[in-house]
């Protein structure tokens, strides 16, 4: 197949825990879109090795891109080295940058946090300029966007670890109460199996919450807890117009965002309402479609968010 010629197309790439999505634009052609599973072991070179066959694959079946935006869930330093992944922890040391231009040798790329690319890509297809994202999945990210643009600056903001239970789950981060320790999807699904005193899986979950099992309704009620706890936190201290909720496992459990609404509705104080709690609209690709804006800022304005160039 003939593909775009080259600086025609820019490829966003979401990188989870444990899998990867893709997308490359051009103008006048149809989107690519594929997804993969990172292999097991967490070992960064055999991570590499399938990124690289799956640039391979892309560029065979749709053609070169010129730019390339990467949201990540690590952190990362100024240099694009990763100093800490909880969720591949062999990453650690990574120098992601130089990984990158050897994958892409003929790409501009760019490296943004997971979370402040999604809060960015709702908060302009909300049309708002003073946004709080939540993504709620492996583990859970977040974003804030004031006046248009992410904050803080320096760093990005870290929802996920925000404490909400000082007694809590230990968090993979070592400490307990974290957000995330409570409300992501693996937890979630870890709490539900003790209630249920068997593992349990997503689909298991969904089950679950449609025959009202209280092994399920009561899992996934303490992570909304958790999380209207967290908006409204939030909504203290910044005042937000609204609080979007996305990720793939809140996107794969219809009651789940009215909920965390529900909850954080009742928590509110007078004069000092919660921010409004809305599912995001670009469901569990709200990453995605922020990567592709921050590639799609390396071929004209800068995309307004703290990135690590790496060409």
């Amino acid at each position: 197949m003939t593909g775009p010629q080259r600086g025609d197309g820019v490829l966003g790439v979401d990188v989870g825990g444990t899998k990867v999505a893709l997308r490359a634009e051009a103008p006048g052609r149809p989107a690519y879109d594929r997804t993969f599973r990172w292999p097991r072991g967490a070992d960064p070179a055999a991570d590499l090795a399938a990124l690289a066959a799956e640039a391979d694959r892309l560029r065979e079946a749709w053609g070169p891109v010129g730019a390339v935006g990467v949201a990540m869930p690590a952190t990362t330093d100024p240099a694009g080295t990763v100093t800490t992944w909880p969720g591949r922890p062999g990453w650690a040391g990574l120098d992601l940058a130089g990984a990158l231009r050897r994958l892409f040798p003929d790409a501009a790329t760019a490296v943004a946090d997971d979370g402040d690319l999604a809060a960015l890509a709702e908060a302009r297809h909300a049309g708002r300029d003073d946004v709080v994202y939540l993504g709620v999945g492996t583990g859970i990210g977040g974003g804030v966007v004031l006046a248009g643009r992410s904050v803080p600056g320096r760093s990005s903001a870290e929802i996920g670890h925000m404490v909400v239970a000082l007694d809590g789950e230990r968090c993979d981060c070592g400490r307990r109460g974290c957000l995330q320790s409570i409300a992501s999807g693996p937890a979630t699904l870890r709490r539900a199996g003790a209630g249920r005193g068997a593992e349990v899986s997503f689909d298991d979950l969904q089950a679950g919450l449609d025959e009202r099992r209280p092994w399920a309704v009561e899992a996934v009620d303490a992570s909304c807890r958790a999380l209207a706890a967290a908006v409204v936190s939030l909504g203290e201290l910044l005042d937000p117009a609204l609080a979007i909720v996305g990720g793939g496992f809140a996107a794969g459990l219809p009651d789940f965002v009215p909920l965390v609404a529900e909850r954080a509705r009742a928590a509110g104080r007078p004069g000092r309402p919660a921010p409004p709690v809305r599912a995001a609209a670009l469901g569990g690709l709200s990453s995605l479609h922020g990567a592709v804006e921050l590639a799609r800022g390396l071929t004209g304005p800068p995309a307004p968010v703290r990135s690590v160039p790496t060409l």
